[in-house]
């Protein structure tokens, strides 16, 4: 019958890049996406696609029993840390007790593979740059249920042999991510801001540091890791070691997008200063050719920005903590 993938959230931003690889290399691929965040317009037409929750576990073991998926490859999540403490449960339910439910149904299906992207954000405030042995020490809720997720892999893996590879991707853009969200997505948010003519908006003083990675240098490894013994039961920091400021980001998304950028600095909101990872431990165990620079790889989202014009995205709908939320997100 050959080799058939489920991917969560791949009609995201990620998620829909790591569908199209599996597709080139002859996977049949399952789709679950409750729309969210993403958009079918971003799905490969050979890809079967369903329209539902991680939460609804119903629909995810239905989806197990038709389809005996050989791998699955786990991206599904609201990804917007910086807004995970107002909407804690919100963030557990589909974060974490959603991940629940595909691990569960991995087990009993018998799954060969589980394919987790998890984040750099289980580091925390930790010492950089962040290797896999320090001990993580997540700061946000976000964070905490990435790592606890991490966990949860673990432990079935030593009780029932499931087999898993953690990725944790940091800062990732490019082609295909929602620029609409005002939540996430940096890059995204300041090319949106600046295709609308707009001053690109700043939290603090714009020095915090990250190091921006493009899709290409992520996505292909996220598919390709199952064929990849070595990588089995292990943890991977994978993307740039380009360190930038937020200063520095908008200034090269100005030049990327050939307009003029002004900064509204909004007061700080409470977030790790500085955050970005050593990549020794993939480099031993993938093949990874020579990564994207950033000012490549922003003109390449750039095309793409413009050629799609702007979107408008919606508040999120169910705060469920208003105390101290950023200004700019009431």
């Amino acid at each position: 019958m050959g080799i058939t993938s489920l991917v969560t959230g791949g009609a995201g931003f990620i998620g829909s890049h790591v569908v199209d690889h599996l597709l080139q290399r002859g996977h049949r691929v399952i789709v679950l996406d409750d729309l969210s965040g993403g958009f079918t317009e971003n799905l490969a037409p050979q890809a079967k696609f369903y329209q539902g929750s991680i939460t609804d576990f119903p629909l995810v073991n239905d989806l197990f029993l038709r389809h005996k998926f050989t791998y699955v490859y786990h991206l599904a999540a609201y990804a917007a840390e910086g807004l995970s403490p107002f909407i804690r449960r919100y963030n557990y339910q589909n974060n974490l007790l959603g991940s629940v439910n595909l691990i569960n149904a991995a087990v009993n299906h018998r799954v060969q593979c589980f394919v987790y992207t998890s984040s750099l954000a289980v580091y925390g405030s930790n010492s950089l740059p962040f290797t896999e042995a320090m001990p993580p020490a997540p700061e946000d809720p976000y964070g905490i249920a990435k790592y606890a997720v991490e966990l949860d892999l673990r432990n079935a893996h030593n009780l029932f042999g499931l087999d898993y590879i953690v990725f944790r991707p940091h800062n990732v853009y490019g082609e295909r991510q929602n620029i609409g969200d005002k939540y996430r997505n940096v890059v995204g948010i300041f090319m949106n801001l600046a295709l609308q003519g707009k001053p690109l908006t700043v939290f603090g003083d714009g020095r915090q540091t990250r190091a921006f990675t493009y899709i290409a240098d992520v996505a292909p490894h996220i598919a390709g890791a199952v064929a990849c013994r070595a990588a089995y039961n292990q943890t991977f920091n994978i993307g740039s070691h380009e360190v930038c400021s937020v200063n520095g980001l908008a200034a090269a998304v100005g030049r990327a997008m050939g307009v003029e950028v002004t900064l509204t600095n909004l007061p700080p909101r409470q977030e790790v200063a500085h955050a970005y990872a050593d990549h020794t431990k993939f480099k031993q165990v993938f093949t990874p050719g020579p990564p994207v620079g950033l000012h490549e790889g922003l003109a390449s989202m750039a095309a793409w920005v413009k050629a799609h014009g702007s979107r408008s995205g919606k508040p999120f709908a169910s705060l469920e903590i208003r105390k101290n939320l950023p200004r700019g997100w009431q």
